[in-house]
């Protein structure tokens, strides 16, 4: 196809780049501000965020995300919290879930134990993952070799991003050419954790320049027959091709292998009272519960300066995803028996994908205003194949379909049984999703006096959704929509520390997002977010300090759910959930040498309206109605703080705690995953030609559940126990 054969070209293209730099060199004299060591920094300008501040600083001052352009967020008439590249390093982060812990109001989902799946002020964001400002909606777990920060904006995004965002949007800020970096990390630690990463940049003559990054790992883990395996690789090539113009091309390779962990079953109202490494799989985990991802993409970013107020950009990007998961989990428990049917099935999954946006950056004045404009337009296409099969034990039916079923052991001592008492593999699903979107947006950024600010913006948008169904005969479906997307807040600055705003932004939702949607969704209308917040960004000591409050009401109707008492089952628009909510901040310098990064959210999350019931996961089940319950994974109140100290000398030293409330697992609100408290702490040394550090976690050993699935009661995730790792960063 067009894609596929688009992104070989990039892979090519970078890879031969990087190999013959001379065949991309010209003569183009260097700029007068380039340093000695590094002469082709200046003359290839980079999408970075620039300040003031030194790069240990957790204070972010710019971001690119929350308007395409790289504004001050103290502008931004909405909350956005940006984790800093130095935050990340110093806590030792892992994952996006080790990163988004310093995100208040964003909690986690199991993600059927195969890919990254957040909560952003009480809404699932599954599709919500950005790279670089381009959709990354994959069903994969993301490697941080490669990231510089993670930007995440608050409330409904779809003005600039399209379908989704209820909650909000995640944005990876990749690393990019222009800097001269020769770093190689060993990291060692608990569980048999061995993971390697390097990031390698220079100039490559007056007008060209490349980095590459990547990451090997093969680990163990505190969960019985846990394993990861991951190698991924990232190359990207920088190119003045004129004064004017420059040009950006970005590939990554990851592949990753583990144990698709499915956490542990529920027992009269908690997560069952087991050791936190039992696993409920079968004996030959390594073959029969596991999750492979391959994930490769590229990016082609060419960006031109027209005259001193106009700057056009497109981008291009492409990417292939396949996934091989088998999975083990307890489906249904019976407390009066103590046992758990445990179920076992495989799904196959290859996307195909590619979006190409582009842009037009205008500044413009007009009498007394200056309006920084944003015109764009995004064209896109996904193509997802999915098969699903599920072992059963039981007979066909006159049809010729077999019920799911699976053996039945017991919840407080599993085993781990053979794939052969499941019975036998049944087709259950074959299908092939076709996503198109086309796209129009404009944004005016405009300063209307000293202390007067406005963001406004609109975009619309034409999504196609297509189910080809290959099952059975299964009856294919289509829908279109289009839909308007708009946003408009005012921004009262009364000193150069003080920043007030009140805000309002819409998003919409439809059937296809990101899953296959079944014959009855295709009738339905998308549901719709609503945000409305008020909030204000103040800096203290000396611009020292940047800290954030807000507060917001954020509403999604139109909900799709099944409609009780119909066989078969029937979906329609049955509900509405809200969240009124309280978010705090707070980023910067404390006292000299003093570092912090402090966060607080208060959700009040609930679905307000909605005739549909659940079934929980007991035998016999329990019908439940959901109207006036508490929305799945969202905690009332939630905290993190991150502290450290600059001892001197390349000494410093920190630690932070984060705070989870109680939640409920799913939205029938009769499992209840427990509040908890986790401590951490770090020491590091730097210096010219290595650094080293150790980082604990969980020093108290808290026993806890870090997430669960959103929609069943029996798949909770324990939280790591108490961990060390050492980690050596060598310069060359």
């Amino acid at each position: 196809m067009f894609y596929q054969s688009q992104l070989k070209i990039i892979h090519v293209a970078v890879l031969m780049a990087l190999a013959s730099s001379a065949q991309f060199a010209t003569a183009e004299e260097s700029s007068a501000n380039a340093t000695a060591e590094s002469p082709a920094i200046e003359a290839l300008p980079e999408v970075t965020v620039s300040s003031t501040k030194d790069e240990s600083s957790y204070q972010p001052l710019t971001t690119t995300t929350a308007a395409k352009i790289e504004a001050p967020l103290r502008d931004i008439p909405q909350t956005i919290n940006v984790v800093p590249e130095v935050l990340i390093e110093d806590q030792g982060a892992r994952s996006m879930q080790d990163v988004l812990k310093n995100v208040p109001g964003v909690s986690f989902n199991i993600g059927d134990g195969q890919r990254d799946q957040f909560v952003i002020r009480g809404f699932d964001a599954i599709g919500d993952l950005f790279v670089d400002g381009i959709r990354d909606d994959a069903l994969y777990y993301r490697d941080l070799s490669n990231i510089e920060r993670v930007e995440v904006v608050k409330g409904p995004a779809a003005v600039l991003y399209g379908r989704g965002s209820s909650g909000g949007i995640i944005n990876r800020i990749t690393k990019k050419p222009g800097i001269s970096v020769r770093d190689v990390e060993l990291t060692a630690g608990s569980y048999e954790q061995k993971r390697a990463t390097f990031d390698f940049g220079d100039a490559l003559g007056d007008s060209a320049a490349f980095r590459v990054t990547g990451a090997v790992e093969d680990s163990g883990s505190f969960r019985d027959e846990g394993f990861l395996e991951r190698e991924h690789i990232a190359p990207s090539l920088a190119l003045q091709l004129s004064p004017d113009t420059k040009l950006l091309l970005q590939v990554e390779k990851l592949r990753d292998r583990r144990l698709t962990d499915m956490g542990i079953p529920a027992f009269q109202g908690k997560p069952a009272k087991v050791d936190i490494d039992t696993f409920y799989g079968t004996s030959d985990a390594k073959d029969e519960d596991y999750s492979q991802s391959d994930v490769l993409s590229g990016r082609i970013k060419l960006e031109h300066t027209i005259n001193n107020s106009l700057k056009i950009q497109n981008t291009f990007s492409s990417y292939h995803y396949e996934l091989d998961r088998k999975n083990t989990f307890g489906q249904t428990v019976n407390e009066a028996a103590r046992t758990v049917r445990l179920f076992h099935g495989e799904t196959q999954r290859e996307d195909d994908g590619w979006f190409n946006q582009l842009e037009l950056i205008q500044d413009l004045t007009l009498g007394n205003t200056q309006h920084q404009l944003l015109y764009g337009t995004e064209v896109g296409q996904q193509h997802k194949d999915l098969q699903v099969i599920n072992w059963t034990t039981s007979l066909p039916n006159a049809a010729g379909v077999r019920a799911q079923s699976g053996p039945n052991v017991p919840l407080f001592n599993p085993g781990q049984p053979d794939i052969s008492a499941f019975g036998v593999p049944v087709l259950r699903q074959d299908n092939v999703t076709t996503l198109k979107v086309t796209s129009a947006y404009v944004q005016d950024l405009v300063t209307l006096t000293d202390h007067w600010k406005a963001l406004v913006g609109v975009r619309y948008d034409e999504f196609k959704q297509k189910v080809d169904d290959n099952f059975r005969g299964g009856i294919d479906r289509e829908r279109t929509d289009r839909e308007w997307s708009p946003r408009a807040g005012v921004v009262f600055q009364p000193n150069n520390w003080q920043s007030y705003y009140v805000s309002y932004s819409r998003s919409f939702q439809p059937s296809g997002e990101v899953l296959a949607f079944s014959t009855t969704q295709s009738e339905l209308e998308p549901e719709e977010t609503n945000n409305i917040e008020v909030g204000a960004k103040l800096d203290f000591f000396g611009g020292r300090l940047s800290t954030t409050a807000s507060v917001f009401h954020l509403e999604r109707e139109n909900i799709k759910n099944t409609v009780p008492g119909t066989n078969p089952a029937q979906i329609q628009s049955v509900g509405t959930q809200r969240t009124r909510g309280l978010e705090l901040t707070a980023a910067g310098e404390i006292a000299s040498r003093w570092q912090v990064s402090v966060g607080y959210a208060y959700l009040d999350a609930e679905i307000t309206d909605s005739i549909a019931t659940q079934n929980t996961n007991t035998s016999p089940p329990i019908v439940i109605a959901l109207e006036g319950n508490r929305a799945a994974l969202t905690p009332r109140h939630s905290a993190n703080l991150w502290l450290m100290h600059d001892l001197g000398s390349g000494f410093s030293v920190g630690g932070g705690l984060n705070y989870v409330g109680d939640r409920y697992a799913s939205p029938d609100n009769t499992v209840t995953l427990e509040s908890y408290l986790t401590v951490d702490a770090a020491a590091i040394y730097r210096s010219k030609k290595y650094d080293v550090a150790l980082n604990l976690k969980n020093i108290t050993d808290k026993e806890y559940f870090i997430s669960g699935h959103g929609a069943s009661n029996n798949l909770n995730a324990p939280g790591a126990p108490r961990t060390a790792e050492v980690s050596l960063r060598l310069h060359f």
